[in-house]
């Protein structure tokens, strides 16, 4: 996933962090900030990759906002980017990560680059299994000599072999083993 190809949700009841943070993350991705809740939902759709979501917020709250995005199955990540300290209440919460203000400009870059890489994990590798359960298929079906004489098997194969390489340097790049439960969790 290229990072200018990526969007970022910026929702932040505070107009000039939301902002801030907007001109921060603009260079590197496309950026959309909203300053409540409700107008987050309404904007909120596929294109979407990240969403830093600030807990705290008049109106609908950013728990609130949060089970919304998670009931309607939206494939995005959300960072609570928030005053609030956390506490045992966040077990319960469908965030991808949580971070306590104030946020640097670096904090912010790292923790959605974090989250774009988890996202480009997770579908390479729901493609790689997808790719290797075809090839089983076949390889329960086939006898070895028509497996070879396969053109389409043989594509097959280098198309699995050429993403698991993919899916070993995404996953390398998953810096700690948060990351990498994280992403296993998605799945």
């Amino acid at each position: 996933m290229s990072p200018t190809q990526s969007t970022v949700l910026v929702v932040d009841d505070e107009q000039d962090v939301a902002d801030l943070y907007t001109m921060w993350l603009q260079d590197d991705y496309r950026v959309q900030s909203v300053y409540e809740g409700e107008t987050a939902l309404d904007v909120l759709d596929e294109s979407v990759d990240v969403v830093l979501l600030d807990r705290r917020m008049p109106g609908q709250s950013g728990d609130e906002v949060l089970s919304r995005i998670r009931e309607q199955d939206l494939d995005c990540r959300v960072v609570m980017v928030t005053a609030v300290k956390p506490d045992f209440d966040i077990l319960e919460m469908g965030f991808d990560d949580y971070i306590v203000k104030p946020v640097s400009k670096d904090d912010l870059h790292e923790i959605v680059s974090r989250m774009l890489t988890r996202v480009d994990y997770d579908t390479k590798l729901q493609q790689f299994y997808s790719l290797v359960s075809k090839r089983a298929v076949l390889e329960a079906e086939k006898d070895a000599q028509t497996l070879e004489a396969s053109e389409e098997y043989a594509e097959l194969t280098d198309e699995i072999e050429a993403l698991r390489s993919e899916v070993d340097s995404t996953r390398s790049e998953l810096s700690d083993h948060e990351d990498f439960v994280g992403a296993f969790q998605d799945l």
